[in-house]
């Protein structure tokens, strides 16, 4: 019932999506979060991590990886968010090349309301401007 899922960010993950993909019978697109600033708070998987995921991907029939999904750490230079952003393009070029079955990127998310030019610079076809359309949450309530 979804186009894609962006924030696919274990291997438990890929295999649940994987099952109920199945039982659907669909091949359910996703994008892999990338944890690119190697931050504890936030999930994903680790850029080091990425090439052996992409490498069991055929293994999961019903999965298609379309891309990569990163939200980098909050900074206040964008020269920083330029170097993360750059490092998550870097990346998908590298898995680009190696051709990994059922793996296309072709969708590169990274980039929110705060930094999505710099995001846009550095390759990011898909961004997420929340906060520019709607304001600020309240997380107050």
């Amino acid at each position: 019932k979804v186009d894609i899922i962006q924030s696919v960010d274990s291997v438990r993950l890929l295999e649940a999506i994987n099952k109920e993909a199945a039982k659907l019978g669909i091949i359910q697109d996703i994008l892999l979060e990338v944890n690119i600033g190697l931050e504890e708070s936030k999930s994903g998987f680790l850029p080091d991590q990425i090439h052996p995921v992409c490498a069991e991907i055929a293994k999961y029939s019903n999965i298609r990886v379309r891309g990569l999904m990163a939200i980098p750490p909050i900074c206040r230079n964008n020269t920083k968010n330029h170097n993360f952003f750059q490092e998550m393009y870097n990346l998908s070029v590298d898995i680009t090349a190696k051709k990994y079955d059922n793996v296309w990127v072709d969708i590169l998310s990274m980039g929110m309301s705060d930094d999505f030019r710099e995001a846009i610079v550095c390759g990011s076809t898909m961004i997420r401007i929340g906060t520019a359309i709607f304001g600020a949450r309240d997380y107050s309530r």
